[in-house]
Formats: C-alpha cells, sequence, structure tokens
C-alpha cells in the first residue's frame, strides 16, 4: 500500500499544480492555462492510473482508494495554498480535515 500512496501523492500534486497553479500568473492568457494545465495533467494520469490498479490489485476496495485519494488531495492543496497561494489556514479548516479523517477510519475499519 505504501507505493500506491506514494503514487497517489505524486499524481495530487501535478494535479493541485494543473488546477490550481495558473492562479499565480493571472496575465497568462486563459488558453495558454488551459493548455498548460492539460500538459500537467498528463503526468498526473500516468501516476493516478497505476496507484488505482496497484491498489485495487493489493486488496483495497475502490471505495478506500477515493477516500485514501480525497485525504491526500486536501493535505497537498492546503499546503499549496497556504504556500503559493499566500492564502490563510483557518481553525475550520482543520475542523472539516478532521471529519473527512474520520471516514478514513471507517472506510479502513474492519
Amino acid at each position: 500500500m505504501i507505493k500506491t500512496f506514494l503514487l497517489l501523492l505524486a499524481s495530487n500534486i501535478f494535479m493541485t499544480f494543473a488546477w490550481y497553479g495558473h492562479l499565480t500568473e493571472k496575465e497568462i492568457p486563459i488558453w495558454k492555462a488551459i493548455l498548460i494545465s492539460w500538459a500537467i495533467a498528463f503526468f498526473e494520469y500516468c501516476l493516478m492510473v497505476p496507484a488505482n490498479r496497484m491498489g485495487y490489485a493489493n486488496g483495497m476496495t475502490a471505495y478506500q482508494l477515493k477516500i485514501s485519494q480525497e485525504v491526500i488531495t486536501l493535505i497537498v492543496f492546503a499546503v499549496f495554498a497556504v504556500v503559493a497561494l499566500k492564502e490563510p489556514f483557518h481553525w475550520k479548516y482543520l475542523v472539516s480535515f478532521a471529519f473527512i479523517l474520520g471516514a478514513v477510519f471507517f472506510m479502513f475499519k474492519k
């Protein structure tokens, strides 16, 4: 499962930059932002598809893969928003993340 989570982490880093990286470059025309985002997203897919296949083949359910991916996405996004977008991190985000982590706990509970 470690390889699956590492691939999910790497793919989410690419996807966060594909979806939100253009927000730091407001002068780029939207058509260029779209093309650049698609080019970045290609690499996200090159990591996400093997991660899901590997995780599923090793006994994870599709639900477990999806919930895990969402948690990783939120962590990656939170770091990106604070570092790249210079947005503050509020306590209410921590509470929201805690609820999602609760979902992960119940998803993996036997």
